[in-house]
C-alpha cells in the first residue's frame, strides 16, 4: 500500500481502484510464477516425487518411477549443485535471482547492485556454463 501511495498519489482518485486491483492482480501472478519456478527447482534438486496437495496430481509418471531414473535425478541434482558452487560468484548470483527467485532483470541488477547489461551478461554466462556441464544429463 505504502508504495502504491508513493507512486499514484498524484493520480485522479477515481483511477485508484482500477490500479490497485492491477497492481494486486500482478503481484499475486508474480508470488505464484514464482512459487512454481521454486517447486520445479526443489523437486529437481531434492529428488522428490511427492509433493502437497492432490495425491492423484502428485503421482509420478509410470516411466519416472523406477530407481534407475530416481538415482539419475539424484545424480544429475548432485551435479547441478556442483556446477552451481563452481560458478563465480556473480553468476550464481544472477542465475539465483534470475531463475530461482524469479526476479526482473531491473530488480536483479538492484540486489546485486550493478547494471542490467552486467545481469545479463552474468546470466549468459552462467547459463552456457552449466547448459556445457550438464549436457550429458539431458539426454
Amino acid at each position: 500500500m505504502l508504495r502504491f501511495v508513493q507512486r499514484y498519489a498524484d493520480r485522479p482518485e477515481q483511477e485508484w481502484a482500477a490500479l490497485l486491483h492491477r497492481i494486486l492482480q500482478s503481484r499475486i501472478a508474480d508470488f505464484h510464477r514464482r512459487q512454481s519456478v521454486r517447486r520445479r527447482w526443489r523437486v529437481w534438486l531434492r529428488g522428490d516425487t511427492q509433493e502437497r496437495g492432490d495425491p492423484l496430481e502428485n503421482q509420478p509418471a509410470p516411466a519416472s518411477a523406477g530407481p534407475e531414473r530416481r538415482s539419475d535425478a539424484a545424480a544429475m541434482a548432485q551435479t547441478l549443485e556442483q556446477v552451481l558452487a563452481d560458478l563465480p560468484l556473480r553468476q550464481q548470483q544472477a542465475f539465483l535471482l534470475r531463475m530461482w527467485e524469479g526476479l526482473d532483470t531491473g530488480e536483479t541488477a538492484r540486489a546485486m547492485g550493478c547494471s542490467e547489461g552486467s545481469v545479463k551478461t552474468h546470466l549468459s554466462r552462467a547459463m552456457r556454463t552449466l547448459r556445457e556441464q550438464l549436457e550429458d544429463h539431458h539426454r
